[in-house]
């Protein structure tokens, strides 16, 4: 019965860790694209300044 009680708690806490580090990897995701539309932005600026 205890082993069934660890078992719980450890499933438990990996499952809490899986959740926090895929929070991290989507809002990392969100900064990465994010940062290509700036990107791009500067970009196209860049190409208009040199067509004029």
């Amino acid at each position: 019965m205890a082993l069934r009680n660890v078992s719980k708690i450890v499933l438990c806490c990996l499952g809490l860790a899986l959740l926090t580090s895929c929070g991290n990897t989507i809002r990392g995701i969100g900064k990465d694209a994010a940062n290509t539309v700036d990107a791009t932005q500067a970009a196209g600026k860049s190409v208009e300044k040199a067509a004029n």
